[in-house]
């Protein structure tokens, strides 16, 4: 069975439209990452000209997101109880890990991304993060609405 010529333009829509909301979340990942690693004095991009960096805070991002996507939802299904009895705040302890861990996972691949203490650094850096991509939600909306 041939597949009509709407068939493949509808496909290439569709993947055009999740293309653009996987970049927008990496966009949005990028910002928030770069306005903690700002306010936060423990967390910090490598020293070097604006485009390293640039590119640094977006490979960061790119890791941060793939984090997010595939160990965070395991990392809070185990922590459920915890964030129960803490009414959601055990919730940025778990945010605050998944940063330590795309800073653990930069690192190998050559990025410079440093945190330099997890209960302080990660945890404000968590809460910087949550609340600088929940105004950036508000702003750009997801596009899977």
């Amino acid at each position: 069975m041939q597949e009509s010529e709407s068939g493949r333009v509808w496909r290439r829509v569709v993947w055009h439209y999740r293309a653009m909301g996987f970049l927008i979340k990496i966009a949005v990942n990028a910002v928030a990452l770069w306005v903690a690693a700002w306010l936060v004095p423990g967390i910090t991009f490598g020293a070097g000209k604006f485009g390293s960096r640039f590119a640094t805070v977006i490979l960061v991002a790119l890791v941060f997101g793939l984090v997010n996507a595939v160990v965070k939802p395991v990392a809070k299904f185990l922590s459920f109880p915890f964030i129960i009895l803490t009414l959601g705040l055990f919730t940025f302890i778990v945010n605050a890990f998944m940063l330590q861990l795309t800073e653990w996972l930069s690192s190998p691949l050559g990025l410079s991304f440093a945190i330099r203490h997890f209960f302080w650094d990660a945890v404000l850096g968590a809460l910087v993060i949550t609340i600088v991509s929940m105004v950036l939600g508000w702003v750009i909306p997801d596009r899977d609405e």
